[in-house]
């Protein structure tokens, strides 16, 4: 398996992560009880960005995938990422909501 992914295909892949992690905070921050879900939803969508395009779908060629842009395969890795950043943002909701402890005054 060869990794092609260049520079500017990164960097689309990093800036569509930090827009789906912003988006991410605030429709789901309140509920999540969280301040850093806008990063652990954009790692999610990287890392399954990244995965999708150059894991799954990668050993598939140019004229099986369109559109490729500096070696990231754009459809593949938008639905990668919505999987993984989806997975990322719901399970640290949980996880926040989860560790809330609520206290009680004694009687």
């Amino acid at each position: 398996m060869q990794f092609d992914l260049g520079l500017q295909g990164l960097g689309l892949l990093v800036v569509i992560s930090l827009v789906f992690g912003v988006v991410a905070q605030l429709f789901a921050g309140r509920w999540a009880g969280t301040h850093w879900l806008w990063l652990i939803g954009a790692a999610g969508w990287f890392i399954g960005g990244l995965f999708a395009s150059e894991v799954v779908w990668g050993t598939m060629t140019e004229a099986e995938l369109q559109p490729i842009i500096d070696g990231l395969a754009l459809d593949e890795s938008l639905l990668g990422g919505l999987i993984g950043g989806l997975i990322a943002v719901i399970a640290a909701g949980l996880v926040a909501r989860g560790t809330h402890t609520h206290t009680t005054t004694p009687v």
